[in-house]
């Protein structure tokens, strides 16, 4: 009877030893799958506004682009990004649009890991 308590107690003491570092792990991998997805969405959010941006049709004040990057965004739940666009002209005939968001608003775990500005 007192083996099955003195092995019961071990066990339950590295248990106790062992968990902190699974659960790490495992936040760890939620964290960078959920932070891996929204830099797709957000590489996604920008070809999307590209793709409309570059429209004949599309011209200033350039909604449409906001309106489309918004949509691709929204299935996240974040706002806090930003879009930028560079317009053609003349002398430069590069269309760009950019969408920044900050890490620390990404971040699942909020500021455990750090409150660092990191554009994704």
């Amino acid at each position: 009877m007192r083996r099955n308590r003195r092995r019961r107690a071990a066990a339950v003491v590295e248990f106790a030893v062992v968990l902190p570092l699974l659960l790490t792990i495992l936040f760890g991998i939620i964290e960078y799958g959920w932070v891996f997805m929204v830099r797709q969405t957000l590489q996604s959010a920008a070809r999307e506004g590209c793709r409309i941006a570059v429209m004949p049709t599309v011209g200033p004040p350039y909604t449409e682009v906001i309106e489309r990057v918004n949509q691709v965004m929204a299935p996240t739940g974040l706002t806090s990004y930003t879009i930028s666009m560079t317009h053609a002209t003349n002398s430069d005939p590069t269309e760009t649009v950019e969408v920044r968001i900050p890490y620390e608003d990404v971040s699942l775990l909020g500021g455990f890991f750090g409150t660092h500005d990191y554009d994704l």
